[in-house]
Formats: C-alpha cells, structure tokens, sequence
C-alpha cells in the first residue's frame, strides 16, 4: 500500500506476541480502512509499506501511527516532530507490571492510549480504552469427532490435559508437569501434553522436566510433543478435556482463549488477562500462579464431573463467539482510528 491512512510498526525481527498480533490484525482492518504494516519479520498477506518510504509521505495527510513497542513510540515521535509528518500517535499496552520513567515519557506523549485488559490499564498513569484480544473463531472450532482427531494424532483415549506454549519457568511448564504427576496418581486415565519450544537458555529447563517425568515413572502418559505449525495447532486443542494454562507471569495470553473456542474448558493463573476471559465458574477456573496444589485440585474438580466438563466446553465456545471474535478487536480498533484521523 504506498499511502496508507493508519501505519502499524513492526520493529521486531524475531516473531513475538506483538508481530502476531499485527499480522492477525491488519488483513483484516485492511477491509475498513487504508492500514500498512511497517518493518521486518511480517507474513507475505499483511499489506505492507516499506520502512524507508515512510520520511517521503505526504506532510498534508493525517494518519495514526499504532504502536506496540517503545522503540516504535520512540520512531512515530520522530516522524511527527523531527520529520513533521502529521501524525496521530496511539500505543497499546499489554505490560502488567510498573514502567520505567522512559516509558511513561513515552507514553504521555501519544495521543491515545489502548490496554489490552482492565488488569493493565491500572499500570498506566493516565487514561486507556480497553480492548481486548480476539481470535478467528473460523480457526479455532470444537472439532466434530474428538476421538477420530486423536486417533489421527495417535493420542490416547481417557481424559486428557494440555498446557501449549513457549517451555520456561516463567510459562510455568513445571508447574503444570507437577500438577499432571499428582492428577495421574489420582485418575487412572488421565494424560497429559506439553506442547511447545524451549529456546536454547531453556533446554535444559526441558530435560529437568522430561527426567522428572521418567523418575516418576510417567513417560507414557505425561507426554513432550514439538511444537506445531499455526495451522496445526488448532487440531491439538480440539483433542483436549481440559486446557491449563499456568503461566507465573504474562502479558495478556491468548491460549486460553483458543482452547475454549474448540470447546475446551480451562484452568488458569491469575495473571495477564486471564481472570477477564475465565469469568465464571461455568467456563473453568483460575487459581494464584505458582500455587500448584490449587491448580491441581481445580483440574481435578473439573474432571471428576465428566458431564459437567462437557457442559463447561460448550458455554466457553459460546463465551468466546460473543466476547472475544478478532473481528470485534478489529472493529473496534478501527473505529478509535477514524475518531483520531476526525480529531484535528
């Protein structure tokens, strides 16, 4: 796009929660509104305008410039007041955890702020619309024969537990491996996967995990599988009983909300947005992070009721088809777009 109306920055190499959230966003904002993705590290579909165009636009067009990053803040004040291209400044927060003097300078000079969850709007010193992350419902859809996908992905039969992500302290991968140790002494047909990559400062975290398992004697029902494509993903929710999510720290997390919208209930620590998607007790439960027998104790109150348990995975789809589809995110978004690009 070689003049777009909003300018969403990307300057992240490496993939990220940010560098996702920009590619699910901006082809389909694309539909309401003149939005270009800018920077590296971005999927062919995301329309796109080079970083180095950007000093050569139009001083008579007004545009919003969406930044995620400080880095990104720091590049949209320049372009506005060393550049004097005419710019409306928005950022959008998912951080829950108090920012640094250079940030908040950063952020009392945007024009309008957005938080990803009530939880991080109360770090921030001065006002933020909430709006939270969706999902393509189109992706993630309980699956039609539950046995036949996990016959398909030689996945046991029983009950059977997942926690999907990036393997490290901080996503609390121990946390759930020591909870499937004590649910497995307590129901024979219970298993569980651990999906996902450890980067290189993470292996050995890894291989604590996987010899704690073996020392348990559990190998064959605490299972360590690679990680999967975005494509493939979705299949290794829909095979699920139940979704634990056990993070120690996150900023907004977007997995229990890809499992309910396969159908799949949840158990989740109190961080990131994770107390605002699991609102009743109807769709799962949340539990203080780090507190492993309470997260043990809310699987297995989950799981001894089997009709209860399915009941749970159908109100958590319906839950997320009314509060959290991607095209209310983008909506939304574009509608605080065009109040800023109004605002002169």
């Amino acid at each position: 796009m070689s003049d777009p109306r909003v300018i969403a920055p990307n300057l992240k190499r490496r993939l990220s929660g940010v560098t996702a959230t920009i590619a699910r966003l901006v082809p389909l904002q694309v539909q309401w509104i003149d939005i270009a993705a800018t920077g590296p590290g971005l999927p062919d579909d995301v329309p796109h305008i080079p970083l180095g165009r950007l000093p050569f636009l139009s001083r008579k067009t007004l545009r919003v410039w969406h930044a995620r990053r400080n880095t990104e803040m720091l590049l949209g004040l320049i372009l506005r007041n060393v550049l004097r291209l005419r710019l409306k400044l928005l950022f959008t927060s998912a951080s829950q955890r108090a920012h640094s003097g250079y940030t908040k300078w950063l952020i009392d000079k945007m024009d309008a702020v957005v938080a990803t969850s009530r939880k991080t709007a109360g770090y921030l010193e001065r006002d933020a619309q909430v709006i939270m992350h969706g999902i393509n419902l189109q992706d993630f859809t309980p699956p039609e024969d539950k046995a036949a996908v996990r016959a398909r992905l030689g996945l046991p039969d029983g009950l059977l537990l997942g926690c999907y992500g990036r393997i490290r302290h901080q996503k609390g991968t121990d946390a759930f491996v020591d909870a499937m140790i004590d649910l497995c002494d307590r129901f024979d047909n219970v298993h569980g996967i651990v999906m996902g990559r450890a980067t290189e400062k993470h292996t050995s975290f890894l291989t604590e995990l996987k010899d704690k398992v073996a020392k348990a004697g559990l190998s064959d029902r605490i299972l360590f599988m690679p990680e999967v494509t975005v494509d493939q993903i979705a299949e290794w929710y829909q095979v699920l009983d139940l979704f634990i999510a056990p993070q120690r720290w996150e900023g907004f997390g977007l997995t229990p909300l890809e499992a309910m919208a396969c159908g799949v209930p949840v158990v989740a620590t109190d961080v990131g947005a994770f107390s605002e998607i699991v609102t009743d007790p109807s769709l799962g439960r949340v539990v203080e992070p780090g507190d492993i027998p309470a997260l043990a104790n809310a699987a297995a109150e989950m799981l001894s009721d089997h009709d209860s348990l399915a009941r749970s995975g159908a109100v958590a789809r319906v839950h997320v088809e009314q509060k959290f589809d991607i095209n209310g995110e983008a909506k939304t978004l574009v509608a605080l777009y065009e109040r800023l690009l109004t605002d002169t």
